[in-house]
């Protein structure tokens, strides 16, 4: 039974709206082809959303919201010290474009050059975004040092930082060239910037 219509079509209209962002960025998804898409009327999107870039905003929220919670449900699941379980998040990543020679579940990637000039909230909801997921690498990368799985030169959150921007990076370059390769050479990096001790 649906008890609550009104989250279902919000929920809906945000769902739709990534998928189109996804595909033809932020600018090129216009409202009349959101609202068809989904099946929505006019009225019902602006009694959830003031205005398109109110929508950009809320659904940012929402995909970083579920990546950090994927995140987090990656370290704290599974077996392997933290080492393997850093590398293992950005081995997926790799495997995934690999197979499918695209990155396209990654909004960060997809909006992040295109809407910052554009709108300064949903640029703040892409720097919060990614704060967020730095935060959680750097946790992971001190509870790895705490265990000894690895080393960190420096304070955690700056090699989170580094960490972050280069994947983000390759990431970039790697939808450009549609090429594995950048990914494979940050991969090889990353592991580098988080050795194993020398006993």
């Amino acid at each position: 039974m649906n008890r609550n219509p009104a989250h279902d079509t919000r929920e809906h209209l945000l769902a739709t709206g990534e998928q189109l962002c996804l595909q033809r960025g932020f600018t090129g998804m216009g409202l009349s082809e959101l609202l068809r898409t989904a099946d929505v009327p006019k009225g019902s999107f602006y009694h959830y959303f003031r205005s398109k870039e109110a929508f950009g905003v809320v659904m940012l929220e929402r995909y970083y919201e579920a990546y950090n919670q994927r995140l987090q449900q990656h370290f704290c699941q599974g077996s392997g010290n933290y080492r393997e379980k850093l590398l293992g998040w950005y081995q997926e990543s790799l495997t995934y474009f690999s197979q499918h020679s695209r990155l396209i579940s990654c909004l960060t990637v997809k909006l992040s050059a295109e809407v910052c000039d554009l709108s300064e909230d949903m640029r703040g909801a892409l720097d919060k975004g990614a704060a967020q997921i730095i935060a959680q690498l750097a946790n992971a990368l001190e509870k790895g040092q705490a265990e000894k799985s690895l080393m960190v030169n420096g304070s955690a959150m700056d090699l989170a930082q580094t960490i972050y921007a280069l994947w983000l990076g390759a990431s970039l370059q790697a939808k450009i060239s549609r090429s594995a390769m950048p990914l494979e050479s940050a991969f090889i990096y990353v592991d580098r910037l988080i050795a194993e001790p020398v006993s």
